[in-house]
């Protein structure tokens, strides 16, 4: 399989070593905003920025190459971008963490906020902590998790920093170090303190995740996620 990595930073080069090693072929290797070619591409894979992620998903889209994104912080314009595949009957992955272990994560965070939901007593909040390169905060992954919890019915939005606010949940963000990910979200009332926890070790887990949703995606059309890829939902 041939594919195009549009964004050649720590992740790109992490899913570059594993897809080699599993006999892909990697090209183009293109750094963020740079001209690159479609041509011959089975998929390509974006882990770029912000600012490049939506120009080049819609390269792909438009020259009918599938297109795995895990890049954050341009969600505002996802809206269009499925609107893109579907016009283009292309097919389009965007996973805020692609680990394997994330995704379960999100399943039981979901469920956890739906058991919680009946005991108004309990309050959230979460913490996430990444390396200090990482550009946006919170981070997509806890936003993810900010949502499933949402969509249990007790909160209606999500706000960065630790001071509570109704029907909100705060999510304190810190940078430190080369911390690959770590996500913590805490249900506490003056009797007891629920705690679910994900760390990740390295960057390996998000790279073979992403590589293995960039093989199913090839051959298919329309909008996934990883939930589709694991048959988890």
């Amino acid at each position: 399989m041939k594919i195009a990595l549009l964004g050649y930073g720590k992740m790109g080069k992490a899913i570059e070593k594993i897809a080699v090693a599993q006999g892909h072929e990697v090209v183009p290797k293109m750094e963020n905003d740079t001209a690159f070619s479609l041509k011959g591409i089975d998929v390509a894979i974006d882990f770029s920025i912000p600012d490049a992620a939506v120009s080049h998903i819609t390269a792909c889209l438009k020259e009918g190459v599938p297109v795995v994104s895990g890049t954050t912080g341009w969600l505002s314009d996802y809206d269009t971008m499925v609107k893109l595949c579907k016009k283009e009957n292309g097919a389009f992955l965007y996973a805020s963490n692609f680990s394997i272990g994330v995704n379960i994560f999100f399943e039981l965070n979901k469920n956890l906020a739906k058991y919680i939901a009946p005991h108004t007593t309990y309050t959230v909040d979460m913490e996430e902590i990444h390396h200090t390169q990482k550009l946006d905060s919170p981070s997509g992954t806890a936003i993810s998790l900010a949502e499933g919890i949402i969509e249990a019915g007790n909160y209606t939005s999500w706000k960065e920093g630790s001071d509570p606010e109704e029907n909100t949940i705060p999510i304190t963000s810190k940078r430190e170090g080369n911390v690959p990910g770590t996500h913590i979200v805490t249900y506490a009332n003056q009797i007891d303190t629920i705690k679910i926890h994900h760390e990740a070790h390295s960057r390996e887990g998000f790279a073979q995740g992403a590589l293995v949703a960039a093989t199913w995606l090839v051959g298919k059309k329309g909008v996934f996620s990883m939930s589709d890829v694991l048959n988890i939902s």
